[in-house]
């Protein structure tokens, strides 16, 4: 497999289709490093999103939770009246409405609101259909303070560590569905080689699979960032988010042609109309 000019000899950085286009000719070694690299930096920036987008609404909702609050039985038992509004943020809002009667319009881009029986989560499109994924329900044979007094310290203490479990989720998340995205992706990398004529076997193909998500992932962590920042609305990260899908595809159509031609692949044939200069 011979190694074209255009090719970078070392893969180390996944932005440009040249910079992709190198994966395909370094050691799995060398991918799995720069993948848990690029996974590292995604989950730094989601968790410096938590911390600094839903963490503080979570501390305002604890502060305003009254002293007899808890969940016993499957049920919330609320001293005071409801609906009741919680925390309202830019990004996080908490309520408390037992019946979900609806009377509390959110504002936040994202809202949990606890019910008499269970929880459910509201965005500004509506509320999110959860129970198809989770369980919203309190759980019957646990008893759950609520108050302040307890929630607060158990909240401060945890925080950070449930930050970092969250940020460890992210990369363990990436770094199993990376190899399984390339799979599925090596067959259009090899068939973008095969007709552009481009020395690339299966081995070749999964690895350039794989570096092809890289860049969408450094996309959404830095839309992540700007959204963060409030540089970026909820619907300019929705746009993102799909970007990010696009961007992959690009790559892996665009990255193979930067790789060398197969050596069994003819050569080109002399332009009759050119007249060379003596």
């Amino acid at each position: 497999m011979n190694l074209p000019a255009l090719t970078p000899k070392s893969a180390w950085l996944p932005v440009t289709p040249r910079g992709v286009a190198a994966f395909a000719l370094a050691k799995n070694s060398r991918l799995l490093l720069v993948q848990f690299m690029v996974a590292i930096i995604t989950a730094c920036c989601i968790g410096w999103f938590l911390h600094q987008a839903w963490a503080p609404a979570i501390r305002e909702a604890i502060a305003k939770i009254p002293d007899d609050a808890c969940i016993q039985s499957g049920a919330l038992s609320w001293p005071t009246n409801s609906p009741v509004l919680l925390s309202e943020q830019h990004f996080l809002g908490i309520t408390v409405d037992l019946d979900h009667t609806g009377q509390m319009t959110p504002t936040s881009h994202l809202q949990i609101e606890l019910g008499k029986n269970g929880w459910q989560v509201s965005s500004l499109l509506g509320v999110l259909d959860l129970p198809s994924w989770v369980s919203t329900k309190y759980p019957a044979d646990v008893r759950i303070a609520l108050n302040r007094s307890e929630l607060e310290p158990w909240w401060a203490a945890r925080e950070p560590f449930l930050i970092l479990i969250a940020m460890a989720g992210v990369v363990v998340w990436l770094m199993m569905l990376w190899p399984v995205l390339g799979v599925i992706y090596s067959a259009p990398v090899w068939l973008v080689g095969f007709f552009s004529n481009r020395a690339l076997d299966w081995r070749a193909s999964w690895r350039l699979g794989c570096a092809v998500l890289m860049p969408g992932a450094l996309l959404m962590s830095a839309s992540i960032v700007l959204y963060g920042l409030r540089a970026f609305d909820l619907m300019k990260l929705a746009v993102a988010f799909g970007l990010h899908l696009v961007v992959g595809w690009v790559y892996l159509i665009v990255s193979p042609l930067f790789l060398g031609r197969h050596p069994d692949t003819p050569a080109p044939a002399p332009n009759p109309f050119h007249t060379s200069e003596k």
